[in-house]
């Protein structure tokens, strides 16, 4: 059938007929609406479901009396595979109510053959077209206020408020989603034991998406209870490493995590790092770039262990832990290069003299305006800590 308008930007109306007769009216009808509309013609219900396949029009105008139709399958058939497009049915004189129950069952409008005119058939085309789009935006607005919210919980869950009671100590941190928008499973906590230890743990689930940010959760409630009931070190990752392999959905997922114990002597700190990044070490005149020793990370099918690294934190000074996603970013240039940790130590001149929340937002700040915009960076968390000066 010839098109009623050209133009690429013009929507696309499929026309389910049988009838040459009825569709050439159909086609003059739409030629008087004033509406432009590019129009294909599809004699049968099978025909329409193939086009619709590679078609993807923004409206199906439907024939109910189809000869290969039973009722009102032809419409459970074009509904189920029309997508994105409003449906509209065309009735027999008699059969007016039947256009009604379609309404009922999905379609977007109905008219009848023999008092359609031209004006009627483009406004109504227009109209369903528009409300199918208004319910499509609904949809897509309810789903991403329900994700927002999940987010928020899972969010909630992945960055607790540190669990201090009587040590003096400065806990910032910060925690920025992936431009894609999908929540990944970076986690942080920290948590003061009854003999005055600051336990702090940073983690990564591999992946992204909910189940991957429920699992951080997961290891980060259970690395909270552990501690609190006396666990630290290599029995601690042991068994968060039981839970992951219990909780996690597929065996290649694996987990990266660094655990820190501060002393209450202010100076001495022990690290384990389970395939995790380094971390910063801050002076009052300097930052430091720290890369102890480390163990595999939790779930990878290797027989190693993991082993203590002691560290002194200097006079005044402050320590800060990180996820990947800080440092992975990419550098402008026309060969691809990456920031990488030794990057991030050249940026840090500008670090020194920093109160801790301050010092967060510029580590944040130098890393976004060095690195290239990029939609796939992953999800970043960083955290601060300091011994608060109490003279």
């Amino acid at each position: 059938m010839a098109h009623a308008s050209e133009g690429v930007r013009q929507p696309l109306v499929l026309l389910v007929e049988d009838d040459p007769q009825d569709a050439l009216i159909v086609q003059e009808l739409l030629e008087d609406s004033g509406l432009a509309v590019r129009l294909e013609w599809a004699r049968s219900v099978d025909e329409a479901r193939r086009a619709l396949a590679w078609l993807r029009p923004q409206c199906v105008l439907l024939d109910l009396g189809l000869p290969d139709s039973y009722e009102f399958s032809a419409l459970s058939s074009v509904l189920e595979s029309a997508g994105d497009a409003a449906v509209v049915v065309l009735t027999g004189l008699a059969e007016e109510g039947a256009g009604l129950a379609a309404v009922t069952a999905g379609a977007q409008d109905y008219l009848v053959k023999g008092r359609v005119e031209a004006e009627w058939l483009g406004r109504t085309l227009r109209y369903a077209i528009q409300r199918k789009q208004a319910e499509q935006a609904a949809v897509a607005l309810h789903t991403a206020r329900l994700r927002a919210k999940e987010n928020a919980r899972l969010e909630r869950g992945l960055l607790p408020t540190p669990l201090l009671q009587r040590v003096p100590l400065e806990v910032a941190s910060r925690y920025r989603a992936s431009r894609s928008a999908t929540l990944g499973g970076d986690f942080f906590d920290v948590v003061e034991s009854d003999d005055k230890l600051v336990h702090a743990v940073i983690g990564d689930v591999c992946g992204h998406g909910p189940d991957e940010a429920a699992l951080g959760v997961c290891l980060r409630i259970a690395w909270r209870a552990l501690v609190l009931s006396g666990m630290t070190g290599v029995p601690l990752l042991r068994q968060l490493e039981r839970i992951l392999k219990a909780e996690r959905a597929s065996s290649e997922i694996f987990v990266t995590m660094s655990m820190l114990v501060l002393e209450p002597d202010r100076h001495t700190m022990r690290l384990w790092r389970a395939g995790h990044p380094g971390l910063l070490l801050h002076t009052p005149d300097s930052v430091l770039l720290a890369d102890p020793r480390q163990g595999p990370a939790l779930g990878l099918p290797i027989e190693a262990d993991w082993e203590a690294d002691l560290l002194e934190l200097p006079e005044g000074g402050g320590v800060t832990l990180y996820t990947d996603g800080l440092f992975e970013r990419r550098l402008p240039g026309d060969t691809p290069r990456w920031l990488g940790e030794e990057g991030l130590l050249e940026l840090s001149h500008r670090w020194t003299g920093l109160g801790s929340e301050e010092l967060l937002d510029a580590i944040l700040a130098d890393v976004e305006s060095a690195s290239v915009p990029d939609a796939t960076a992953d999800d970043v968390a960083v955290v601060h800590l300091r011994w608060k000066d109490e003279s």
